[in-house]
Formats: C-alpha cells, sequence, structure tokens
C-alpha cells in the first residue's frame, strides 16, 4: 500500500460513516494540529501501552525501552505500591498474571481473598509484599494463549520501581535524541487508600523530583477516577497534565456517575477546567456493532475538543481478536489482521494520540497519513 493510497483510505472511510444520531456530519479537523494543543505535539502521539506489551512482557524496562526504540512518544507505566511504600509497575494490585508468584513456595502464604473496588479478587497482593520481596520475582507474558512468543521472555526481568522508569526515560531520550514522555496510571487509588497506602503523594513527589510538574512537561498523569485526578491538582496542586481514563460501560468507583454521563458535551464541561484530557476506550469513539464490526463515529471527539480537551483512546492492538470484525485477517485469533487501516481510520477521527502494545505499527500508520 502507498502512502496515497493509504491517505486516501484514511479519507474515504471515516468520511463514509454514516453519522451518529447528534453526530457531526463530518470528521472533525484533527486537534493535533492546533499550536494550542498541551503537550506542544504537531501531530498524534503514539502511547507505547505497557512499553511494547505486544513484543515483550508489559511493565518491564526491556517493553518500556523497545517501544521507545519503535518510535512511541510515551511510554505508559501503571502504578501500585508495595507495603514499604514504593511506587512499582505493574497492571494491577493482583500480581499473579504478570509475575512467578504463584511458583514461589516462600510466598505461598501471602495468596488472600481481596474486596478489590467491590470485586472479590483471590491472589498474591503486591501491597502484602516489601520492595526487597517483589524484586526477587520475575515478569512473565501475561496473555500466554494469545503471545506465546512473548513466554520466549518469561523469568528474565524483574518488576521495575516508577523511579527506574523515570530514570530510563532520561536515559532514552538522550540516547535516542528525541524527548520520550511518560503517561504513568494510578491504579485503583481509592483501594491503596483504604489499606493505608496512598499513591498520590508518591507519585508527586517522585514527578517533582524529576522536574516534571510544569503544564508543559513531557508527561501525562491519568486515572479512571475523576475525584483522584481533582484531587492531585487541587489539593496537591499538580501542574502537570492529567487526563481521565473513562471506559465503554461502568463509572469511577465511589462516584455515583457513570461515565457515560460524564462523557457528554455538558458533563465534560463540569469538570474540564481540571484536566487536560481524555484517555477513552477507542468503542466510544468508533463503536463495534453487534456483529462485532464497527459503527457511526460518535461526536466525542468533537465534543472534548469543545471543552479544550485532547482525546487518547486506548487500546490498539494487532491480533484478530481485538480488532472490529471488519478489520480482521487470516483465520487465528492472534493472526494480525487489517491494523493499520483501522490506525488510518482512528487518526482520522481527529483524535491527539493512542495507545497501542505495537507502538511501531501505530508510528507507521501515522506517519503514513
Amino acid at each position: 500500500m502507498d502512502r496515497r493510497t493509504f491517505t486516501g483510505l484514511a479519507a474515504a472511510t471515516v468520511a463514509g460513516v454514516v453519522a451518529a444520531p447528534g453526530a457531526a456530519a463530518a470528521a472533525p479537523t484533527p486537534h493535533s494540529q492546533s499550536s494550542g494543543r498541551p503537550g506542544h505535539h504537531t501531530r498524534p502521539i503514539v502511547v507505547g501501552h505497557r512499553g511494547a506489551s505486544g513484543y515483550r512482557p508489559e511493565h518491564t524496562l526491556a517493553s518500556y525501552t523497545l517501544a521507545a526504540h519503535m518510535g512511541a512518544d510515551f511510554i505508559e507505566p501503571d502504578l501500585v505500591i508495595t507495603k514499604d511504600g514504593v511506587l512499582v509497575c505493574r497492571h494491577e494490585p493482583e500480581i499473579s498474571g504478570t509475575t512467578d508468584v504463584s511458583k514461589r513456595p516462600e510466598f505461598a502464604a501471602l495468596k488472600k481473598t481481596k474486596s478489590l473496588d467491590g470485586v472479590a479478587t483471590t491472589g498474591w497482593f503486591v501491597e502484602d509484599f516489601t520492595l526487597a520481596e517483589l524484586k526477587t520475582l520475575r515478569a512473565i507474558e501475561r496473555l500466554p494463549a494469545l503471545r506465546q512468543h512473548n513466554t520466549t521472555y518469561d523469568g528474565l526481568w524483574e518488576v521495575p520501581t516508577f523511579e527506574e522508569v523515570l530514570q530510563l526515560r532520561k536515559r532514552l531520550s538522550r540516547e535516542l535524541g528525541r524527548e520520550i514522555g511518560v503517561y504513568p496510571e494510578t491504579k485503583h487509588p481509592t483501594y491503596f487508600r483504604t489499606q493505608g497506602l496512598p499513591l498520590e503523594e508518591r507519585l508527586v513527589g517522585l514527578v517533582r523530583r524529576y522536574g516534571l510538574d510544569r503544564a508543559k512537561a513531557p508527561i501525562f498523569i491519568q486515572s479512571f477516577e475523576l475525584k483522584n485526578l481533582q484531587d492531585l491538582r487541587h489539593r496537591l496542586h499538580v501542574k502537570a497534565p492529567l487526563v481521565f481514563l473513562t471506559s465503554a460501560s461502568g463509572g469511577p468507583f465511589g462516584d455515583g456517575r457513570t461515565y457515560a454521563e460524564l462523557l457528554t458535551r455538558a458533563g465534560m464541561a463540569t469538570y474540564a477546567k481540571d484536566i487536560t484530557g481524555l484517555g477513552p476506550d477507542q468503542a466510544q469513539i468508533i463503536p463495534r456493532k453487534a456483529d462485532g464490526s464497527t459503527g457511526p463515529v460518535t461526536t466525542l471527539v468533537a465534543d472534548a475538543h469543545a471543552n479544550g480537551l485532547q482525546v487518547c483512546p486506548y487500546t490498539v492492538r494487532a491480533e484478530n481478536v481485538n480488532l472490529p470484525a471488519n478489520y480482521r485477517k487470516g483465520t487465528k485469533d492472534d493472526d494480525f489482521g487489517r491494523v493499520l487501516d483501522y490506525f488510518a481510520v482512528l487518526f482520522g477521527t481527529g483524535i491527539d494520540g493512542l495507545f497501542s502494545d505495537m507502538p511501531d505499527l501505530a508510528v507507521l500508520a501515522r506517519d503514513l497519513l
């Protein structure tokens, strides 16, 4: 596919989507081209989701490093906290799916059942380990059935601290000759606060220590809990960009409002002054129909831009099982589908960036536009 074909496909596909009720009649002008866009990028950013997690076990220094070398603008660490108060990078407080802890007899007694945001969850929890104990564990592939190739690296790398990621960011920026940003997420902040291990103060301390608490710094702090972001902004006086993550269902834990309510244009206006942008599920921008194919583009991007907010959806993955039905190719779940075409459509909606497990493909698709 040459550049003209790819660009034409993007424009034709977006323009050809029938607008949903209340949607804008045409695709919005890409907000990412505005000089006033926070972060000062002149094109959509690519965020390496948990690093380059399509190619290496997630949330390892190896995964983050590969993402930067593949061209990602930002690397994304999810933040949880150890028993002795150190921020580390794991997708969830429960770590049996991403480390070898279940095979470590010395930690068998730490297996517990806890209520995680109201859901009974059984396993090993990061807050029951000191950093020294956690550092004896090794990372494993979270999706071994889908990404069998990543299991090659099981057992090679330890769980990194957030500070190690901040140090890596500086080193990679210097080595690659371009600024590599960091896009940390506070995971289950209310849960950790009830455990007596609040994330926020430790996060802010490190962000300031590394010179990133500025409106134009190469950082976005994200959370699925809006009140957590508002607390960062108003109680802790954080100046760094903040991003409200949303889901296609449910709502922020303990909030009482749904994400759908908070993502109307009027809903956004109630908190737009507190944050920098939104991180919606990609399906909140391009919904999927009952048969799994793409539906009409929503007004979310236009509504966010009208409120002065960026939009950086998550997470595009290349495997068929993770793509809309009309972008699949081949017969197996782990076959790569027409992900470049899907990237083109997403970029064509005017988003300011996106998350991908395969940042090399996201960068290629963006640069072909």
